[in-house]
């Protein structure tokens, strides 16, 4: 047997193993109720069994009780199935929180996610505010961690929207806490924008209320990250002082979590600072705490601020084992702004060392990272690594050429202007792909605002408007002045609508929804309120939360009416339901009980005057854009309805959209 061959069979025996692991851990996970009863001690059994029979609905409640337990997965699990069997959904949803924090803080952030979901769902479903908001927050760190900015930011302005609906005299404490971790979580996303004067807004304020509360553990989280800011704004003297604050509360509650973050935070500043030696006391010895607690959020930055001062003192080679420690413990648990940090590091460093292939990989590594993280650019600092390489490569060229032809001083000039022509070539074209990648970023920004504008006139097309209108003055004509004022004021706030969506990339389901059944209502009045429109909604969906691209159902519904009813006579049926699966896609099905697409075309084609739809298209585009920022794409699915004598009985037109 080859060596390849035995080394790639090797390759896929360890990761069959691999997987092997990671089913029987899903499996554990994925059903909790399989724990084995005989390994939970008959106290917590006991314990479990009382707090169930009071059934507290309210945080505070539960976690006085099992506030000793939380961190235990094991007994955590036991806790859930004892729920769960028992229907105490307010014991369930506190379970599921905390499990996803315990795996949250080991770095486990898939599961993680699918907890606090488990708990958002259940407290939607029973209306149970304070968990609702306690599990959105939970939703919104877990995303921060991973560098998903937009979703963290969805889930905790959701979470401190729906706190604020009660009133403040009517908030529980654990209801106020939440509203902190809110402001606390938006002020870090904020920072990880780079917007810190901002950050330090919302950090203050989370810091007013935590004091007020008396909540020692909120206050030092406010200190740090507000020295976090500070330290990234250059304010060096001021980070260190609030860091130092914060180290103090966390010394205070004995917190281990708080203590490796404000150390690794305070090294960071002497780092900065030149204060090297210092930098690795501190760090050292908080690296085996951070390694015991087992969360890679802790471990990655101590390796890669480690690195940073060997690579300050100049001993590139620990330098370079310490960052890559750090890069791997980032990427292994999907850290992404340390791995960009590791990833520049390792960019200068292999600069300081002269291997500029090397600090290009990088560099496009953190580049990459970066634009994940705030969707940015950095293209101009790529061109100048690429330019530094093949110029040191160029250099090298030279200087052999000069050796060997040390005599010839008439071709060594050559060698020297052929050395600047190469340059200057290489600057020009470092010139031209920035003009190129200019012009490509303005083609796409024209597309956007060339769609929405196509987009606006479909909605407000002369004729919907002028045929609205003409409807409404038969009313006056009439002397109907109730209908008139009634379908004079659906038009209005119809019209308002649709400008002020159209100005919006997404708005909410709930918004749209309302949107479309205005629309149906002025269209209605030509058909003498004939069409029997209806929406249906899952219940498992909260229009409100839901976000969808602005104004993408009128078309359709316009298609229905004037191709499928507006040439058949007796019963005319619109029906607009709204569903979701598990894979995290709406679907919107359109149906109508029109004459059928064959028969709507041979119509179409007989007609002097042609109605030409193009909303559609518009729409198609508009939502392969929304789509882009996604991990799935949209999809448009047309179905032709018939009866079991193959009779048309109408169309039906199912949009699938992502929101994830």
């Amino acid at each position: 047997m080859s060596p390849n061959l035995k080394n790639k069979k090797s390759y896929i025996f360890r990761h069959l193993i691999l997987l092997g692991k990671l089913f029987i851990l899903l499996f554990s996970f994925f059903y909790p109720a399989k724990v084995n009863a005989q390994t939970i001690p008959a106290s917590f059994k006991k314990t479990v069994d009382s707090l169930i029979t009071l059934a507290p609905t309210n945080y505070l409640d539960i976690h006085s009780v099992m506030r000793k337990y939380k961190t235990d997965t094991l007994l955590m699990r036991y806790f859930s199935a004892a729920s769960l069997n028992k229907e105490y959904t307010s014991g369930q949803i506190y379970s599921y929180n905390e499990l996803g924090r315990a795996y949250r803080n080991k770095s486990q952030y898939v599961q993680a996610v699918e907890l606090h979901k488990k708990a958002l769902q259940i407290a939607s479903k029973t209306n149970h505010i304070e968990f609702k908001v306690a599990s959105l927050n939970d939703l919104g760190v877990v995303y921060r961690r991973i560098s998903s900015i937009r979703k963290a930011m969805d889930y905790n302005q959701q979470a401190i929207e729906l706190a604020e609906t009660v009133k403040k005299e009517n908030r529980s404490k654990n209801l106020q806490k939440s509203i902190n971790v809110s402001l606390n979580s938006i002020g870090n996303l904020y920072s990880r924008l780079n917007q810190y004067n901002q950050a330090i807004d919302y950090f203050k304020r989370s810091l007013v209320l935590e004091t007020e509360l008396g909540n020692t553990l909120g206050m030092a989280i406010n200190y740090g990250n507000i020295g976090k800011c500070q330290e990234s704004l250059g304010e060096l003297d001021e980070a260190l002082e609030n860091y130092r604050t914060s180290l103090a509360y966390n010394e205070q509650i004995n917190d281990d979590t708080g203590l490796v973050i404000c150390k690794t935070n305070i090294a960071s500043v002497y780092l900065k600072k030149g204060r090297i030696n210092e930098a690795e006391k501190l760090l050292l010895p908080t690296l085996p705490t951070a390694k015991r607690i087992g969360d890679g959020f802790l471990v990655s930055p101590i390796y890669i601020n480690l690195g940073w001062g060997k690579m300050v003192n100049g001993d590139y080679a620990d330098a370079k084992k310490n960052i890559l420690e750090g890069l791997r413990v980032a990427e292994k648990f999907n850290i992404r702004n340390e791995a960009a940090r590791a990833s520049n590091l390792l960019t200068d460093l292999y600069q300081e060392t002269g291997d500029y292939k090397k600090a290009l990989e990088y560099n496009i590594k953190a580049t990459e990272l970066e634009k994940e993280i705030v969707n940015e650019n950095t293209v101009r600092y790529v061109n100048d690594i690429t330019y530094r390489y093949d110029s040191e490569k160029k250099n090298s060229e030279i200087q052999i050429l000069a050796k060997e032809k040390e005599a010839v001083q008439t071709k060594l000039r050559n060698s020297y202007t052929t050395l600047l022509i190469g340059s200057i070539a290489l600057a020009l074209l470092a010139g031209i792909f920035y003009i190129l990648y200019r012009q490509y970023q303005l083609k796409n920004e024209k597309k956007v605002l060339t769609l929405e504008q196509s987009m606006l006139r479909s909605q407000m097309n002369p004729h919907f408007l002028f045929n609205s209108l003409n409807s409404i003055k038969l009313y006056i004509i009439n002397n109907e002045q109730k209908n008139a004022v009634h379908y004079l004021n659906k038009f209005s706030k119809l019209v308002r609508k649709i400008l002020e969506s159209s100005s919006m990339r997404e708005i909410p389901l709930a918004e749209e929804l309302e949107t479309v059944d205005l629309y149906m209502n002025i269209e209605n009045i030509r058909f003498s309120n004939e069409i029997d429109f209806k929406i249906r909604v899952d219940k498992n969906i909260d229009t409100h939360t839901v976000k969808i691209p602005s104004l993408i159902l009128q078309p359709f519904l316009e298609n229905a009416i004037w191709h499928g009813l507006s040439p058949k006579k007796g019963e005319k049926i619109i029906d607009l339901h709204i569903s979701k699966d598990k894979q995290d896609f709406i679907h919107i099905a359109i149906s109508d009980n029109g004459v059928g697409r064959v028969m709507a075309d041979k119509i179409k084609r007989n007609k002097v005057l042609k109605r030409k739809s193009v909303g559609i298209d518009i729409t198609k585009e508009r939502l392969a854009n929304f789509s882009k920022d996604l991990q799935n794409t949209f999809d448009v699915e047309i179905v032709d309805l018939y009866d079991e004598n193959q009779e048309p009985l109408g169309t039906k037109v199912i949009l699938h959209i992502p929101t994830v």
